[in-house]
């Protein structure tokens, strides 16, 4: 991995490995890293690492603290609402971006997520490609906001808000590497994630 001076990735991410690996060294190279400097790092016309990214963040420690899931699933929503519309450059509040977490911390906790990465990596491909582009993409930004839906209430629940975010990731993952086949995986997984959202909030009622 390459970096510009201006601290944007000089070539962008491929797989997941890739979007990791640029997210830990972000965590290594600064004290503290904010959305902002995230999004100037990948690229501001890249939705899918974005998609990866804010989902990992809260399946690391980071997404035990209360209110985080339910904040980064509002980021996610906004993002996705973007790809939607066909917008072509993502964009986020001042306040947004100007949002940070511990560097150090945060290269840490995505570290230990290298060897399932490379294993992830090794079973995907580009295919399907109609799935992940055109009207297939807007299919996917709208199972992601559907999915953000559920995060706020199943924070309540431990660890359940976990459930959609991988999802979404999935879905992030699948844009990126152009794998039609496992964006058709993730929208299971997010349908299903959804009625265990149902399930689990009806059991609790």
């Amino acid at each position: 991995m390459v970096w510009r001076r201006s601290g944007a990735i000089a070539e962008e991410p491929q797989n997941l490995e890739d979007v990791l690996g640029d997210i830990e060294t972000l965590g290594e190279d600064h004290e503290k890293v904010s959305f902002g400097r995230a999004l100037d790092a990948f690229g501001r016309r890249s939705f899918a690492p974005l998609l990866i990214l804010l989902p990992v963040l809260e399946i690391t420690p980071v997404g035990g603290i209360p209110g985080v899931p339910t904040a980064l699933a509002l980021i996610i929503a906004f993002i996705a609402l973007q790809l939607l519309i066909g917008r072509e450059h993502v964009w986020l509040p001042g306040f947004v971006e100007r949002r940070e977490t511990d560097g150090e911390k945060l290269a840490k906790a995505v570290h230990k997520l290298d060897r399932a990465a490379a294993w992830i990596d090794s079973k995907l491909t580009d295919r399907f490609d109609f799935m992940v582009e055109g009207v297939g993409a807007r299919v996917a930004a709208v199972g992601i906001l559907l999915l953000c839906l559920s995060v706020p209430p199943l924070e309540f629940l431990p660890f359940a808000s976990t459930v959609p975010m991988i999802a979404i990731a999935a879905i992030g993952l699948a844009l990126l590497v152009r794998d039609g086949l496992l964006m058709i995986v993730a929208l299971v997984l997010g349908g299903g994630s959804m009625i265990f959202a149902l399930t689990s909030l009806g059991g609790n009622g």
